[in-house]
């Protein structure tokens, strides 16, 4: 129920839902036009979640707001933010993606980081239960690329091979099963992957010949 902009100054803008202050310009009122974030700039990369948001920072740290019931804005509380707050033990990141309510980072060494909601597996950490600081995925080395579902986790390795994890309701895991898991599980037939992407309850991948697949 919102949107984000980055613009090319670095600034971060917002418009739409903001009751969980996910807009970050410190208020729980909706906009019908773009509202700049809160002291927030320099800013390489942006994510939206259900109901909050994150941005990485040129210098390094990513900071989130919005709604945390679960945890999703990875500072150690449950308290929601209509300001951006700092994740914590969080450096060295490349990318970020926001899940229904659970957050991923890709790290500069090729692992992954998760915080937030848990119960189907989506941390990949090998538990369910909920994380307000980022944990690591396990047995998840060499990532090159991240996306999720609503409460599902995908990444891409370097070697071209899909993994996810999480929400497997829809067979959205692609691992010809629809059985959750809370580790990575690699995707069934399919390798040379691109890049990835997931929906509510379905995933996609991009191929480097230039096809696109789908499951869920």
């Amino acid at each position: 129920g919102h949107s984000l902009a980055n613009r090319f100054d670095g600034s971060v803008w917002a418009w739409g839902g903001n009751a969980f202050g996910q807009l970050g310009n410190g208020t729980t009122i909706n906009s019908s036009i773009p509202v700049q974030i809160n002291n927030l700039s320099g800013v390489l990369a942006i994510a939206g979640g259900g109901f909050h948001c994150l941005a990485l920072r040129s210098n390094g740290p990513v900071l989130a707001w919005g709604r945390n019931d679960f945890g999703q804005l990875g500072n150690g509380t449950t308290s929601n933010s209509n300001v951006p707050v700092q994740v914590k033990n969080l450096n060295g990141v490349v990318t970020i993606a926001g899940g229904g309510f659970h957050c991923l980072a890709l790290m500069s060494n090729g692992t992954v980081l998760a915080w937030g909601r848990n119960d189907f597996g989506q941390l990949g950490n090998g538990t369910t239960s909920n994380s307000t600081v980022p944990v690591q995925v396990k047995n998840l080395n060499g990532a090159a690329a991240i996306d999720r579902g609503r409460f599902s986790s995908l990444a891409t390795k370097s070697n071209g091979t899909a993994w996810a994890w999480g929400d497997n309701s829809s067979g959205q895991l692609g691992n010809g099963t629809t059985s959750n898991s809370t580790i990575p599980i690699q995707v069934k037939d399919l390798n040379d992957v691109v890049t990835i992407a997931g929906g509510g309850h379905h995933s996609l991948a991009l191929k480097s010949e230039g096809t696109a697949w789908a499951w869920g």
